[in-house]
């Protein structure tokens, strides 16, 4: 006689600290968020008896609600991690942002959880243990089906975090650790499920397999399905996508960013001869429309949420003349107050002539008369720091060509390369720079579209060094700058960059909205 039961698998990815119902940008409610997904989590487990719930990573950073955590409520418990304790999830796996605020923030974050961080190829480099959690935990479910749950994130991480925020943790290659661990999961735990969580995403076309970004190793889930045998259901993240297939026979899946879909695996499973076997798993992704937030979460959040209310809406300074963006395509082809005034506040901040930045989301909107905290959160989301390095003048020409492959040309027209729009959102790899003058000729071939690139009025000499600064994700090579990976750092300067901002804003009170026309960008 054949037994018959089932799993049902919920899971996040990439929440980037959304935990309200809400767009914090300009405070409208919206089908997002964790205490949503409470709700969602409470109704299946009352109608499924073997529950699995797990976070992918990215949870701890992304929205002006931990930011202000960060800075005034760190003493108290972690507001995300208190919602997942609550919902009760089974594991987490650590994501690349969850460095972002440094050690401690992480540490601290860990150690309040009460589910395990499985984390295979974070190590501590003394002891070569991992560094934050188990490399995979077994669940035992009802009628004894035995789950195996094995986690790995990115190893690209060093290329875009301050160096401070990972001293002493060494990352192993996210595939091999992950073939390493299925094979030695197989051999020791003999699961009948084994599950895999990787909080990075794919590097190939899931349909025809052609290479969809340069092989950095930055995600490897293609690989991982290809050559990895014995894994059952992989669940990614890391490149915002929503995804639900099979490939390789493994049941895959992505569900977005920011908290606006969570991800459901079920499984159906036979009991043949004493074993359990896999007869079908499946995928879905689901969004949180009609969908009520949980009370118990919205309570626990109600004082954390009144001062981040209070914080976003203090009045900054304020602007003479107009730098609200209309456009991102527009603020990209030609110089645009916003813009100018990120490179002033760099300048000033950092005392070099040359500055790089880039606009970091097309939802930016700039700055209304009346600057708020929140104004300034909502177009600097990321806890960046700047970081000045020396680069040669062979170096600043090279990174200008890896801008320009932003553009492209269409009907005789400048568009957007699509390869910064899929398979995933990479407008902010389009840099703008400050102190030299330079044109783009977008109908050029690639690596040969900059031209008449001068700094002071002189041509820009190859040979010479230049100081330049910019944020710390690009000056650790983030976005494929391998130009400035290893290159002398002259300065680093700790403070956040939200943080500068709000410091110009106090000591000039009213900023003029101009701009140095320096550059152009033209077909």
């Amino acid at each position: 006689m054949h037994t018959q039961s089932s799993i049902t698998l919920l899971y996040t990815s990439d929440i980037h600290g959304n935990a309200m119902p809400i767009l914090y940008g300009t405070n409208e409610e919206a089908p997002i968020g964790l205490a949503k997904y409470a709700t969602i989590v409470k109704q299946i487990r009352q109608q499924e008896e073997n529950l699995i719930v797990v976070d992918n990573g990215d949870l701890i950073q992304g929205t002006p609600l931990m930011t202000h955590y960060v800075k005034k409520h760190q003493h108290h418990e972690n507001p995300m991690i208190g919602i997942m304790n609550r919902i009760g999830i089974d594991a987490a796996v650590v994501g690349n942002h969850e460095f972002n605020f440094g050690e401690k923030i992480l540490t601290d974050a860990v150690n309040q959880s009460s589910f395990p961080w499985v984390s295979a190829n974070i190590l501590d480099k003394e002891t070569k243990e991992p560094k934050f959690g188990p490399p995979y935990i077994i669940k035992t479910m009802k009628n004894g089906i035995k789950v195996a749950i094995v986690g790995v994130t990115t190893h690209f991480i060093p290329n875009w975090e301050a160096p401070a925020h990972i001293r002493g943790i060494q990352f192993q290659d996210a595939f091999t650790t992950l073939e390493g661990w299925v094979k030695k999961i197989r051999d020791v735990e003999d699961p009948d499920v084994l599950i895999a969580s990787y909080h990075g995403g794919f590097e190939r076309d899931l349909e025809t397999g052609e290479p969809t970004e340069p092989f950095t190793g930055e995600n490897q889930a293609y690989q991982m399905c290809e050559q990895i045998k014995g894994i059952d259901v992989l669940l990614t993240g890391h490149q915002h996508r929503q995804l639900n297939d099979m490939l390789h026979d493994i049941l895959i899946l992505q569900p977005g960013n920011n908290g606006q879909v969570y991800g459901e695996v079920h499984i159906d499973l036979e009991k043949k001869n004493g074993k359990w076997k896999i007869i079908e798993k499946r995928g879905t992704l689901h969004t949180f429309e009609n969908t009520e937030s949980n009370t118990d979460i919205i309570d626990y959040m109600q004082e954390m949420e009144a001062s981040t209310q209070q914080w976003l809406d203090q009045p900054i300074g304020s602007i003479e003349g107009d730098m609200t963006i209309t456009s991102s395509f527009d603020a990209r082809v030609k110089k645009h107050p916003f813009i100018q005034f990120i490179q002033d506040v760099q300048m000033a901040e950092s005392g070099v002539d040359i500055s790089v930045t880039s606009l970091l989301n097309n939802a930016s909107t700039g700055f209304k008369p009346v600057v708020t905290m929140r104004d300034i959160v909502s177009n600097y989301m990321y806890p960046n720091t700047l970081v000045v390095l020396e680069l040669t003048g062979e170096a600043i020409k090279a990174a200008l060509e890896k801008s320009a492959e932003y553009f492209t040309v269409l009907d005789n027209k400048l568009a957007v390369n699509p390869s910064y729009i899929d398979p995933k959102p990479q407008h902010y790899n389009y840099d703008m720079w400050e102190g030299i003058n330079y044109t783009i000729h977008a109908s050029n071939p690639v690596g040969s579209r900059v031209t008449a690139v001068t700094y002071h009025g002189k041509p820009l000499d190859h040979s010479k060094t230049y100081q330049v600064v910019l944020n710390n994700y690009r000056a650790s090579g983030g976005g494929n700058y391998d130009m400035f990976k290893n290159k002398p750092v002259i300065q680093e300067i700790q403070k956040d960059t939200v943080e500068l901002i709000r410091a110009y804003f106090e000591k000039h009170k009213t900023v003029q909205a101009t701009v140095k026309n320096n550059f152009r960008v033209i077909v």
